[in-house]
């Protein structure tokens, strides 16, 4: 079997780590398999360069932060290699560009647009190790690139996808998939199966155990994921298409994230146009917009609200002022101390009923919903940032998730 492995930061995040990491790696290869290591950098490392870079400007360049944030992976798999080989096995380690991952040309958010598989597979065909840096790849102009926060998850699909491999297995700090986060909820319950649309809408909602756009690649390519816990070989979750296991779970997960930020234009004329040109100024500036609220039309205007990233805050606001001018709007305004949370399943599609069940628990402790957002198997509540763990703690008792599994 050809198995590709990615660690995270914390699997790796010191010597005696690494080593724990290389034991297990070696031992898969010695039983027979090919293996592609993926790596993210040690422990805390990218934050410190973040860091490291804020005591310097405000305003770095996306290139330049693509070079600095890039290193981070290349320490964890040079370490990797040297404790891989110290066992005995024939191992190389490869950056991003060296192991032939092309990306577009959008520093710090990267999407993979090739991987060239010719070097990896005459290592591989070699019988190396291949341990490769995630998180980054090579543009047309030749430079660095990275893919965003957690862009090692994607990295590892997308060799798993490239090279044909037989499974893909995401090592993390924990168990597997959880119905919420077992640190705010400690009788959370840890799903054996969960479905890749579920999975995409839990990690696009908040839940750190995976990236959106891994997610997004295993299902494009059909890849079943295992997330496992790096330091014990208990059995993780698989993500997998529903068609293959029984769906039988109203609700599977409640997740929140706190990197939201809510933005109102008021007074907008009510014209065929306006809104396409108010997404399409902010799509330009690579800003993406989750949910989208439009009031009732009064007096020939209207209020428009949406959500972005708290990182595109900034961004946004300053594009919003170039917005009101080219449409005429009357002004704006914005919240960023609000939260989003949300409840995800594939169920509840075919349960009525949901909706008012989470409308109705969140109302009996006077939270209070200013935004909401549902699709066939989510529904997300904007709340006021001090609401967001109490919010989630009562949805999940609400919907009994502590009694899956």
């Amino acid at each position: 079997m050809l198995i590709v492995q990615k660690f995270g930061g914390t699997s790796v995040g010191d010597a005696a780590r690494i080593k724990n990491v290389a034991r297990r790696v070696v031992t898969k290869q010695r039983e027979g398999h090919q293996m592609v290591v993926v790596v993210s950098a040690m422990g805390h490392t990218t934050d410190e360069l973040i860091d490291l870079s804020r005591q310097l400007t405000d305003n770095p360049s996306p290139r330049e932060m693509d070079m600095l944030l890039s290193t981070g992976e290349q320490v964890s798999i040079a370490l990797l290699a040297m404790a891989i080989k110290n066992l005995g096995a024939e191992v190389i380690s490869l950056t991003g560009p060296q192991a032939g991952i092309k990306t577009d040309n959008i520093y710090s958010k990267a999407r993979i647009t090739d991987i060239v598989v010719t070097r990896m597979r005459a290592e591989l065909d070699a019988g190396k190790i291949l341990v490769v840096a995630g998180f980054q790849g090579l543009n047309e102009f030749n430079d660095i690139t990275t893919l965003g926060r957690g862009g090692s998850d994607t990295t590892a699909v997308a060799l798993a996808a490239a090279l044909k491999a037989d499974l893909c297995e995401i090592f993390t700090d924990v168990d597997g998939v959880y119905t919420t986060d077992p640190r705010l909820v400690p009788q959370a319950s840890k799903l054996d199966y969960i479905t890749y649309d579920e999975m995409l809408e839990l990690a696009h909602l908040g839940a750190a155990v995976l990236h959106p756009r891994a997610v997004e690649c295993a299902k494009l390519y059909g890849i079943p994921l295992h997330v496992r816990c790096s330091f014990n070989d208990n059995p993780g979750t698989i993500v997998k298409e529903e068609n293959e296991m029984e769906k039988n779970l109203v609700i599977t997960g409640v997740t929140y994230t706190k990197n939201v930020a809510k933005l109102g234009i008021f007074g907008v004329p009510d014209q065929p146009g306006i809104a396409y040109l108010i997404f399409k100024m902010l799509a330009d500036r690579n800003i993406s917009v989750d949910m989208i609220v439009q009031s009732s039309m009064r007096d020939g205007i209207n209020d428009i609200s949406f959500t972005v990233a708290q990182d595109d805050l900034r961004k946004s606001l300053e594009t919003i002022e170039e917005i009101i001018k080219v449409v005429g709007a009357q002004g704006y305004t914005h919240d960023g101390d609000v939260a989003m949370v949300s409840v995800v399943g594939a169920g509840m599609n075919s349960n009525p009923g949901v909706a008012a069940m989470m409308f109705g628990a969140l109302a009996d402790e006077d939270i209070n919903i200013d935004m909401i957002s549902t699709s066939d198997i989510k529904i997300s509540c904007i709340v006021k940032n001090q609401f967001a763990e109490k919010a989630v703690q009562i949805l999940h008792n609400k919907f009994e998730l502590e009694n899956i599994g």
